[in-house]
């Protein structure tokens, strides 16, 4: 059986339990005080937090030639060790529609810089009784100033 496959159909069992399933998904490229605090607001709007993980050709395909900073293996990696995550679930395409019509999930959590029409996914989650929201970034943490600082040294 597929890893996703296995995490889906753990989620479904989950959601038979009554469990509220809350997601979001992004690069995660260089992961930072921002999206510790992004993920920890995203976990407590229900029981089970998943995160979609764009792939290396996807984040390259988004961010360009010179990202992802680091490898999709190791994203996963500490994304999976934080206590706020349950599942992390990599996806190739350059949007996770596919991944969040598969979950479904009752809450769908983007970042401060998106509006409702924007977010991929919103329409869906809602036409099925769903919730979207979005949560204000960090001020002055992110991942492409981080690496300007890094540039400029």
């Amino acid at each position: 059986m597929s890893e996703l496959k296995h995490i889906l159909d753990e989620i479904t069992v989950e959601k038979a339990k009554g469990k509220k399933i809350v997601f979001t998904n992004g690069c995660f490229d260089i992961l930072h005080r921002g999206h510790v605090t992004y993920l920890q607001q995203a976990r407590e709007l229900g029981d089970l937090l998943i995160v979609g993980i764009n792939s290396d050709a996807s984040v390259k395909r988004l961010k360009g030639q010179e990202r992802p900073v680091n490898m999709l293996e190791d994203r996963a990696f500490v994304l999976s060790a934080l206590k706020s995550v349950d599942y992390v679930i990599p996806f190739d395409d350059d949007t996770p529609l596919n991944l969040i019509m598969s979950i479904m999930p009752d809450i769908l959590v983007k970042g401060g810089d998106y509006t409702i029409e924007r977010i991929i996914g919103a329409q869906e989650v809602l036409a099925h009784g769903g919730r979207v929201e979005i949560i204000p970034f960090v001020p002055g943490k992110s991942t492409s100033s981080l690496i300007d600082v890094i540039k400029s040294l």
